[in-house]
């Protein structure tokens, strides 16, 4: 079960609030539609990560582990794509437009925000595979995809093997250890993803040398 805590919070940390009311969750018998529920908005307009659900829900249900982080992969990526949609129907004039107006003075925050899409559009690949396997925020990631007008189909390619590889890793982990799952996602976690992104640096290298080789 999901560990309780009987912390009182002061009113202005909002954030361990709504921490805490997330959690509860995955003690309760809508633990599944909650995890749904937040996979699906945390791209769009939540700052919790969906981890601390599926991190209770398998503890409380090991056996289920695997569906839990699949299940918050699919709908994880369905926000993702919501978020990126509403970031295209903005599109990159209108944020440019915004941050030249509150330039003043010396410094043009219409130029940084426009330096800002071009370099995603440049790195678009890199940026959604590394916002969606990492910490660093999905949400802004899946906005800004939209607007900087990025491939929406690369962004579902890539969201989907990205989370898949983050969740579906922790209901794995869950599945095959248990308890002690937990201790090794906290310890190793962080660590893990930046293997990966090497791993993907190095692949991408050879991918390319190979292609020289046969172009």
């Amino acid at each position: 079960m999901a560990e309780q805590t009987n912390e009182q919070v002061t009113w202005w940390h909002w954030h361990r609030k709504l921490y805490n009311w997330v959690v509860h969750w995955a003690d309760t018998r809508f633990g599944v539609l909650a995890l749904i529920v937040l996979a699906i908005t945390e791209p769009i307009c939540v700052p919790i990560p969906a981890d601390v659900l599926v991190i209770g829900l398998c503890m409380g249900r090991p056996k289920n582990s695997i569906k839990y982080g699949l299940l918050c992969s699919v709908f994880s990526v369905t926000g993702g794509t919501i978020a990126f949609s509403l970031g295209l129907a903005i599109g990159p004039e209108r944020v440019v437009h915004f941050f030249d107006v509150l330039s003043v003075g010396p410094i043009q925050l219409a130029d940084k925000a426009q330096q800002a899409l071009e370099l995603y559009q440049r790195y678009d690949s890199w940026a959604i595979a590394i916002s969606a396997l990492t910490p660093v925020p999905y949400m802004l990631f899946s906005w800004l995809g939209g607007m900087a007008e990025v491939s929406l189909l690369k962004f579902i390619g890539i969201s989907i093997i990205f989370r898949t590889l983050r969740f579906g890793s922790e209901g794995l982990l869950f599945y095959l250890f248990g308890e002690k799952a937990r201790r090794l996602i906290e310890k190793y976690f962080n660590i893990a993803t930046v293997v990966v992104i090497l791993l993907l640096i190095v692949l991408v290298f050879v991918m390319k040398k190979i292609s020289h080789l046969f172009s």
